[in-house]
């Protein structure tokens, strides 16, 4: 059991006080809005250490909530069917970016999680609402899907450009929670393959990540009861306009 707090324990009590606070707030964003867990604690982790650290931390957490959202919901089968060459595109873009770089961090690793935090933040402020016409999700979701694994090797965070493609396909908002949960899994995974191959991801990590649980839920929980005693258009403008903040932070000083 001690390798469960050595990892903490070398990083002193602000890095347990960062950990525990980055987790609780994206929990928290998680259960108001059904998204935001990865981007929030990969976001604020790496101003304090390197994505894949970050990224090392988040798998548990991020594997549980998501299965737990993608199981909620009666549209399993059919978003598989609909969206497997998205999901199998992640998967090889994630490796495809995991062989290019050699399975090491490359030095602008900061610079890219502040740009796409930046896009993210555009995008989730901009008015303007995207579709995907159904001729072209046969050759769109492969491409999305490896784009969106090419980020998420090399910053830990999957929102870009999957969760856009998946708010332009017109699922109704049920299906759009449940499809989100199943693109996040499936990108879990691949970063967690992603990891361990690069020696980032071990089994003092694991128990670090396995830790960090414990917040993430709570937020989750906290999240869950605040989504009907708050605005979800101003929270979720809130929730933009700070990723935005930490995205330019990242893109300057990374």
């Amino acid at each position: 059991m001690d390798s469960l707090f050595d990892f903490y324990r070398d990083g002193g009590v602000a890095l347990v006080l960062l950990v525990m606070a980055s987790f609780g707030l994206a929990g928290l964003v998680k259960g108001v809005i059904g998204l935001g867990l990865p981007t929030v604690s990969i976001a604020l982790l790496s101003v304090a250490m390197a994505p894949p650290q970050a990224a090392a931390l988040l798998i548990i957490p991020s594997m549980v909530t998501n299965v737990w959202q993608l199981a909620a919901g009666g549209r399993f089968l059919y978003l598989l069917r609909r969206l497997w060459t998205m999901l199998a595109g992640v998967v090889i873009g994630t490796s495809l970016a995991t062989f290019w770089l050699g399975g090491g961090e490359p030095s602008w690793a900061g610079h890219a999680l502040g740009a796409a935090l930046l896009i993210y933040a555009a995008v989730g402020l901009s008015a303007v609402r995207l579709s995907v016409p159904a001729r072209a999700q046969g050759w769109a979701g492969p491409v999305v899907g490896a784009t969106t694994g090419a980020i998420t090797s090399v910053t830990g965070v999957f929102v870009i450009p999957a969760v856009p493609y998946l708010q332009a396909l017109g699922l109704d908002r049920n299906e759009l929670v449940q499809a989100m949960g199943l693109a996040f899994t499936a990108s879990t995974i691949a970063l967690a393959g992603d990891l361990i191959h690069g020696g980032q991801l071990g089994g003092r990590e694991a128990w670090a990540s396995l830790l960090a649980l414990v917040p993430a839920m709570a937020g989750m929980m906290a999240g869950q009861w605040l989504r009907h005693r708050v605005s979800p258009v101003v929270f979720r403008r809130c929730f933009f306009l700070g990723i935005g903040a930490l995205g330019l932070h990242l893109l300057l000083a990374g």
